[in-house]
């Protein structure tokens, strides 16, 4: 009998170098806000994303990328010199439609370049959670679900999409991981409450972000598969992937 492939989640960029990641997909998870931000932006006709690990490596991009908006933050703010910001609600197609956007993140562009020897790396969130879901059971391949967290420290929206994944893709995987389960124990308590969104009213980020004013960014981020699309990483780039299906 043929085993299913495996699943694992990595609840922080800190564990990243004990999983293996050869022959495998990441599934890099920066739900507030720069994966939700991402599918956003490419749903909505961005050319591409250009995941950056520098502000000043970002800034350049202006110079060198055609047609390209250099956007993202520092500590849950606009960066010093950047145009936009981290807000999946900055980029209607409108505005985004056949530009390139440049970004840079405290947290999820950090964890995308860290990750090395992957068969293939595409990002997550709530707003694009069942096309994922659908291209990882496509592929049927190994997975790991990688948190982006906050600057190393476990974080709850990160892991709750963990735990909705992984709620989706049982059956299809194996699964013996403990992070794993701790997650779809998280999201199957979340399921009791109103919303995802009142279920992390209490968490660490959510306090953070608030405080800048963040909580339409939060409660958007937070509504599953407005922006079916799956970003996929070629190396340079994040571009859109067509997957057809639905779970």
């Amino acid at each position: 009998m043929i085993e299913n492939p495996q699943l694992e989640v990595c609840l922080s960029p800190a564990l990243l170098s004990l999983y293996d990641t050869r022959e495998t997909i990441v599934v890099i998870i920066d739900v507030f806000r720069a994966t939700s931000t991402i599918a956003a932006a490419l749903h909505n006709g961005a050319r591409a994303v250009i995941p950056v690990a520098s502000v000043e490596d970002c800034i350049r991009m202006k110079e060198t990328v055609e047609n390209c908006i250099t956007a993202g933050e520092r500590d849950g703010q606009v960066a010093p010199g950047l145009q936009y910001g981290n807000s999946p609600l900055e980029y209607p197609s409108d505005f985004i439609k056949g530009k390139t956007l440049a970004l840079t993140t405290t947290n999820g562009t950090r964890l995308l370049h860290m990750v090395r020897d992957a068969d293939t790396i595409v990002t997550g969130s709530f707003l694009n959670l069942n096309a994922v879901c659908q291209y990882l059971l496509k592929r049927n391949k190994k997975v790991l679900l990688a948190c982006s967290a906050w600057k190393d420290r476990v974080n709850m929206e990160d892991t709750l999409f963990a735990g909705a994944a992984t709620t989706l893709l049982r059956g299809h995987f194996t699964i013996h991981c403990d992070s794993a389960r701790i997650a779809e124990s998280l999201y199957a308590q979340s399921q009791a409450r109103p919303s995802l969104l009142d279920f992390l009213r209490d968490s660490s980020h959510y306090r953070r972000l608030s405080g800048f004013g963040l909580e339409r960014d939060m409660a958007y981020c937070m509504t599953p598969n407005q922006h079916p699309v799956v970003p996929v990483y070629n190396g340079k780039e994040l571009e859109v992937e067509n997957i057809m299906g639905t779970l």
